[in-house]
């Protein structure tokens, strides 16, 4: 039997659809740190915004082609092969339309040359998933941040973002 879980209002969301959108989470990191362009574009609605809130520049892609783009950019991008995208502890948010609002927690690992291995990013996605006409969850929305600024704003003294020189391995080239 298939455990429900409360949405706004009262209604129910079966468990069938967070392991949808557990599956999404998983086709995103596969794809993106395999190289698969069309395997990462499938995770993203045709109207998608994909953003990193990392750097003092933020980068923004939008619809499937700026997903291309996202991904020609990190297969040209020295130290990106090797890296591995990882996300926990996942809260789901079910909106009264039927979308769900995502937070987890993100890390990047490097595995190139012998271990150790490098811990390269720390930080959160913050996620906005449809099911799209076909039926299958994507992302409308995605975005990604370091551990800092308005996430930790509960703590004294913290809560400010601070903006971060982009490494030139990184710099975005359209």
């Amino acid at each position: 039997m298939w455990q429900h879980e409360e949405r706004p209002g009262g209604t129910k969301r079966p468990s069938e659809d967070r392991i949808a959108l557990q599956d999404l989470i998983a086709a995103y990191s596969w794809a993106l740190d395999t190289g698969d362009a069309e395997g990462l574009v499938a995770c993203f609605t045709d109207d998608c915004v994909m953003s990193e809130e990392v750097f003092e520049d933020p980068d923004v892609w939008e619809g499937h082609e700026g997903i291309r783009g996202l991904m020609k950019h990190y297969a040209g991008a020295s130290g990106v092969p090797g890296r591995q995208h990882h996300v926990t502890q996942v809260q789901y948010r079910p909106q009264a339309d039927g979308s769900v609002k995502m937070r987890g927690f993100a890390f990047v690992t490097e595995c190139e040359g012998e271990p150790p291995y490098v811990l390269r990013f720390t930080g959160w996605y913050d996620d906005h998933a449809v099911r799209d006409a076909d039926g299958k969850w994507r992302f409308k929305r995605r975005t990604v941040r370091l551990w800092d600024g308005a996430v930790l704003e509960q703590f004294p003294g913290r809560g400010q973002w601070v903006p971060r020189k982009r490494p030139a391995s990184l710099i975005i080239k359209r």
